[in-house]
């Protein structure tokens, strides 16, 4: 799995709203707007394969945080991160091919 690398806010740099889906529900219910979180993409493997995890967003703004959706647990949830247009393509690839998580900064 090709990702981007890992970006960071610059002064200057335009940001626009990346909606990315987290794997794990409980998690996104710990953030807030404002969070600084770490995205890490973790590729689908078959079993018995082991894809390392790897960073597509490092130290990115939390922008917005949706309600949870009623029977949504197993989809995991939703956030809006403010990120430069690149990492938004970096995460909306990464999404389609893997598992997203997120750690706090």
């Amino acid at each position: 799995m090709a990702v981007a690398a890992p970006a960071r806010e610059r002064t200057g740099d335009r940001l626009v709203s990346a909606p990315v889906r987290i794997a794990d529900a409980a998690t996104v219910r710990l953030l807030r707007p404002g969070d600084r979180v770490d995205v890490i993409a973790a590729a689908n493997s078959p079993a018995g394969e082991d894809f390392p995890a790897e960073l597509v967003a490092s130290g990115v703004r939390v922008a917005e945080v949706p309600p949870p959706r009623e029977n949504s647990a197993d989809s995991g949830a939703l956030i809006v991160l403010a990120v430069p247009r690149t990492t938004a393509v970096a995460l909306a690839g990464a999404g389609a091919t893997s598992r997203l998580a997120v750690t706090v900064c």
